[in-house]
């Protein structure tokens, strides 16, 4: 059985607690704020200023009380986990910041991010979706794997990468926080014409969730339909997505429209190698 985060999981819960029993004295430095570069596999898109700031008044009134995580790579600083710390603290134009310097590898940067991050409640559903991708595109994991190493439910990791299905504008709307991931699984199915008109409605009238569904109850014939679209079925359709198709997926069909004659050039491609 494969392992994520293993032990970087675990300073993770020591630091985001508050204790620090666990780490060496000697393994919390001053860094240089200038020496620390951002996470280069950071899946997290979108950071709320607000909270940034609420942070920082919060650092400015009682100090840093929990160190940021740093791997040393040629005389600089890559982050690993903290990134809200290391804004609030360079808001503060602070010129170092308290940082548990870790002897994780470069390669293991990556898989660390994706952990820390699906661990977080704050975390937007989408950011969470991409984060569940990587890791399997990247590492092999199947949805039961996630599940079990995350703690998480299996039907969780296949709701979430799900979303993924969806077109790129609504996606970009639960990004943004313009619709809620209750919204957007509810749209999951639906035929892009009829997603749009749906998405318009629910920003223009405020609708709820449950507005939504009663809405929609036409376009399906029941919530069952969307539930029940295979694991098999939903691999297919990201990996096609992932290849540059423009895809709609149900419980029983996938739709690929071509943007031109290159996607479809594309796919016989694709067919020939098959065949």
């Amino acid at each position: 059985m494969k392992k994520l985060g293993r032990g970087l999981g675990a300073i993770l819960e020591d630091v985001e607690a508050g204790y620090l029993k666990s780490i060496p004295n000697k393994s919390i430095q001053e860094i240089d704020i200038k020496k620390i570069k951002s996470n280069p596999y950071q899946p997290r898109k979108q950071f709320d200023e607000n909270s940034i700031q609420e942070l920082a008044a919060s650092i400015k009134k009682h100090g840093l009380m929990q160190p940021i995580i740093v791997v040393e790579n040629n005389g600089e600083y890559i982050l690993v986990a903290g990134e809200r710390r290391l804004r609030a603290v360079e808001s503060l134009k602070k010129d170092k910041i308290k940082a548990i310097v870790s002897d994780i590898s470069l390669k293991e940067l990556r898989e660390y991010a994706l952990i820390e991050n699906i661990q977080r409640e704050d975390l937007n559903p989408l950011e969470i979706a991409m984060s569940l991708k990587a890791l399997i595109d990247e590492y092999g994991f199947t949805h039961e794997e996630l599940a079990k190493n995350l703690g998480k439910s299996r039907a969780y990791i296949s709701n979430m990468l799900r979303l993924l299905t969806l077109p790129e504008d609504v996606q970009n709307k639960l990004l943004e926080n313009k619709i809620t991931y209750g919204h957007a699984k509810v749209l999951i199915g639906l035929e892009k014409n009829k997603i749009d008109n749906v998405v318009e409605k629910i920003e223009k009238d405020n609708l709820s969730v449950r507005d939504t569904e009663n809405l929609i109850k036409k376009y399906k014939k029941s919530k069952k339909d969307n539930e029940e679209i295979s694991e098999d079925l939903l691999d297919v359709a990201l990996k096609l997505k992932k290849m540059g198709f423009k895809i709609e997926i149900g419980k029983n069909f996938l739709k690929l429209k071509f943007k031109n004659e290159t996607d479809l050039k594309k796919l016989k491609t694709l067919i020939d190698k098959l065949s």
